[in-house]
């Protein structure tokens, strides 16, 4: 079975960091693509960064400079390091992976909840 479960959200000011984390289960976890999306009320899901499995990296225009993800294989866990961060950075934050050959071979977290606000 496999599972994806994020922690490390909550409530930050403006300005601030969080540390988000992805623990993957059931998975090859070291040949997936790794991501984090993001969803806010009213708003479809976006992609906010990506890391493949050889380490290559992908952000979002609005998070590129403040965010930074990475990966540990052999923990199989992938990270989301957020800095600066702005009231427009509050929704949901999903994990997700994706293989990169198997098309149906796609995965989410349940989510958790990151708010920026004073």
């Amino acid at each position: 079975q496999v599972q994806l479960v994020e922690s490390g959200g909550g409530l930050v000011q403006p300005g601030g960091s969080l540390r988000l984390s992805c623990a993957a289960s059931g998975i090859g976890f070291s040949v997936y693509t790794m991501g984090w999306y993001r969803q806010a009320p009213g708003n479809e899901r976006e992609l906010v960064a990506e890391i493949s499995s050889g380490g290559t990296t992908t952000y979002a225009a609005t998070v590129k400079d403040r965010f930074s993800i990475s990966r540990d294989n052999d923990k199989r866990m992938v990270y989301l390091q957020m800095n600066s961060l702005k009231p427009e950075d509050t929704a949901a934050y999903y994990c997700n992976a994706k293989h990169p050959r198997i098309i149906r071979s796609v995965y989410w977290g349940q989510g958790t909840q990151v708010t920026v606000s004073s």
